[in-house]
C-alpha cells in the first residue's frame, strides 16, 4: 500500500480545482496547470480536498498511485506559490548575466555559453556569482535548473563550477609530493 497515496491533498484558498474524468486542472493568479492521470488511478474532489486511489489492486496500478499523488500535489502547490531554484557560480572569471531573454554564462571556455530561457520559466542573475529559475512548474524549473548546471558541474578538486544553493561538493585531495 502507497503510504503517500492515501493522504488527500487539501485544496488551499485562492486555489480551483477540477477534476473530469483523468484531467485534473489547477488554477490561480500564477497560473493554470494540468495533469492527465493514468487509466488506472481515480481521482476525486470531495471536502475541498482531492484523493487520489488505485482502480484495482494490481501491481501496476498501485505503483502509479503514490505517483500520481505526487504529481497533482505538485500543480497544487506550484500554482498557489510557484518555485524556484538557487544556482551558485564559483570559480575565477566564472559569471553569469542576462542578455535579453537569454542566459549569458561565462564558464571558462574559449566562448560565452548563451542558453535560451523557455517559456514559462523565469531566470534572473541579481549577482554575477548567482542565478535563480522560478515559474509554476516544478518539473519545468527543476529541468532549467539541471541543464544550466550541466555546462560545468562542480569538479571535485576545486569545487569551480555551477551548483545548486547549499549543495555539499565532496573535495577530493589533490597530488602529493
Amino acid at each position: 500500500m502507497s503510504r503517500i497515496g492515501k493522504r488527500p491533498i487539501p485544496v488551499p484558498a485562492g486555489v480551483t480545482v477540477e477534476v473530469k474524468d483523468r484531467l485534473v486542472t489547477a488554477k490561480s493568479g500564477k497560473g493554470e496547470l494540468h495533469f492527465v492521470v493514468n487509466d488506472e488511478i481515480l481521482v476525486a474532489l470531495e471536502d475541498n480536498a482531492v484523493t487520489v486511489s488505485p482502480r484495482n489492486q494490481t501491481k501496476d496500478a498501485r505503483s502509479k498511485w503514490g505517483m500520481a499523488r505526487t504529481m497533482i500535489s505538485n500543480i497544487i502547490a506550484g500554482v498557489k506559490d510557484g518555485c524556484e531554484k538557487k544556482l551558485e557560480i564559483s570559480g575565477v572569471g566564472y559569471r553569469a548575466a542576462m542578455q535579453g531573454k537569454n542566459l549569458q554564462l561565462s564558464l571558462g571556455f574559449s566562448h560565452e555559453v548563451l542558453y535560451q530561457v523557455p517559456e514559462g520559466i523565469n531566470v534572473t542573475v541579481p549577482k554575477p556569482t548567482e542565478i535563480i529559475v522560478s515559474g509554476i512548474n516544478l518539473q519545468r524549473v527543476g529541468q532549467v535548473a539541471a541543464e544550466i548546471r550541466e555546462y560545468r558541474g562542480p569538479e571535485p578538486y576545486k569545487g569551480k563550477g555551477i551548483r545548486y544553493a547549499g549543495e555539499h561538493i565532496v573535495r577530493k585531495e589533490g597530488k602529493k609530493k
